[in-house]
């Protein structure tokens, strides 16, 4: 744990105590501050004061007498309204933040140089924060692991000049950290996502380049406008860039040629590593992927020598084009991470015969962006509520099988692979939604579509042959 000792004594408003909540307030406690903790839940509550956490129902507090409000990245801040304690704590005129911004002012107060890495962006921000950590545990480092991609960033052990933190951001954690100040900050992509909680594209993406502009080296993918425009505003700044491309060279940065991730510096090119054959990288995604972390790598003075032994042993993401297993020729593969349509975009650019579960709850824009896409797959099994708009999509262009739930659409695809002749049939899970409709997270989703795909006859669990 990181106890919050810069927060000591003074008096803290905590709302929102589920994983990360709950060890944010254990942490500002153990740091000497003086907690109040709410949930709207009361089992939340009642399991916070069981450890030890002072309760109190925030709507009575004297939010006068108190210097923050820490808020749960999933509390509502601005949109579609602002939750109830973030009305009185403006109404008091007090900072609302949250643990991302709780760690950087803990370490820029004990252990200002200690290295930092923290990665954003649409899509592919958990491969390349995992793939980071791979990297730097290959070279030797001590790695504390965190953030968004499941690990409550203040429960990993407090920063240190020989301790390296890498961690995931997502848009509701920085938009609850005002002054966070990464040694390499990391913003890989941006669409259209969460916009029913910051309400434009435009306020999306200033509070995904906040990571950056704070950085004290951005590494920024160039291949949308978006961010290339936050690109050129870092230089304007002041802030040393590394632009990354898997679409065009770039004048100084990486960029990803055939395979081939290629260093620029001031236009003289050469190869610093090649993704040939590393199959949990495959696809043009994880290429960009692999140039943010080769640049995060290199940015700390890790070895070309090291960054390739860990590329070509990096295992893959759990629900990122994870492959689950193989019966005969079919190959499983659990996506479940795609939780919009520009993620599980990727996952269908990778595979040439495609038996695609897909739906959930869904998102603005559903699944038409993937129209070109449409040819690759040889049906589609759908699920959840988005089934009977991802129909419609899919009418004319796609057979499609109105599976309903997991269990159905695995048995039915599993069927159906079985008879294709083609050289590797691929059963995907990508489901471009949310699973909210039928699962507390994308995680219990693949997990479920694994345990579904491994109990099937003749099941061979997938093992990369090197």
């Amino acid at each position: 744990m990181t106890p919050i000792t810069s927060f000591a004594g003074k008096s803290v408003a905590v709302f929102g105590l589920g994983g990360s909540g709950l060890v944010t307030a254990q942490a500002l406690v153990a740091g000497g501050a003086e907690v109040s903790a709410w949930d709207d839940k009361a089992e939340s509550v009642a399991k916070a004061a069981a450890v030890g956490i002072p309760t109190v129902d925030l709507r009575g507090l004297d939010f006068s007498r108190v210097d923050a409000l820490v808020l749960s990245p999933g509390v509502p801040l601005t949109h579609p309204k602002p939750h109830w304690t973030v009305e009185l704590a403006k109404a008091a005129g007090v900072e609302i933040i949250g643990d991302i911004e709780l760690f950087c002012r803990e370490r820029r107060a004990i252990a200002p140089s200690a290295p930092f890495i923290a990665i954003t962006g649409t899509n592919g921000k958990s491969t390349t924060t995992a793939l980071i950590a791979h990297l730097f545990r290959v070279d030797g480092w001590d790695v504390q692991l965190g953030g968004n991609i499941g690990t409550a960033i203040l429960s990993l052990d407090p920063p240190a000049k020989d301790r390296i933190h890498i961690v995931e951001c997502s848009s509701f954690q920085i938009d609850l950290a005002p002054t966070i100040d990464p040694t390499v900050g990391i913003l890989l992509n941006l669409t259209e996502d969460h916009l029913d909680r910051h309400d434009t594209m435009e306020r999306y993406a200033a509070i995904k380049a906040r990571l950056v502009r704070g950085a004290g080296t951005a590494v920024v993918g160039v291949d949308d406008d978006w961010c290339s425009t936050i690109a050129s505003d870092l230089d304007k700044r002041g802030v040393a860039v590394e632009r990354i491309s898997v679409r065009r060279p770039v004048a100084n940065g990486y960029f990803v040629d055939k395979g081939r991730i290629v260093e620029a510096d001031d236009a003289v090119i050469r190869e610093v590593a090649n993704l040939d054959g590393i199959g949990s990288l495959r696809g043009a995604h994880n290429a960009q992927n692999a140039a943010a972390a080769i640049a995060a790598a290199r940015a700390l003075s890790i070895s070309e020598a090291e960054i390739v032994e860990g590329l070509k042993s990096f295992p893959g993401l759990a629900h990122r084009m994870e492959r689950v297993a193989r019966i005969d020729r079919a190959l499983f593969v659990n996506d479940s991470k795609a939780t919009n349509a520009d993620a599980a975009e990727k996952a269908l650019a990778s595979y040439d015969r495609i038996y695609w579960i897909a739906g959930g709850k869904p998102k603005t824009g559903g699944i038409t962006s993937l129209a070109s896409y449409f040819p690759r797959i040889a049906k589609a099994y759908l699920i959840g509520d988005a089934a009977e708009e991802f129909a419609a999509t899919l009418a004319g262009k796609v057979e499609t099988v109105m599976s309903g739930t997991m269990d159905v659409a695995v048995a039915d695809a599993a069927r159906d692979a079985a008879t294709d002749g083609a050289a590797e049939p691929v059963v995907l899970l990508s489901p471009a939604c949310a699973s909210y409709d039928q699962y507390s997270n994308f995680e219990q989703r693949g997990d479920h579509f694994r345990s579904l795909v491994l109990a099937l006859d003749g099941a061979k669990p997938f093992v990369e042959v090197k």
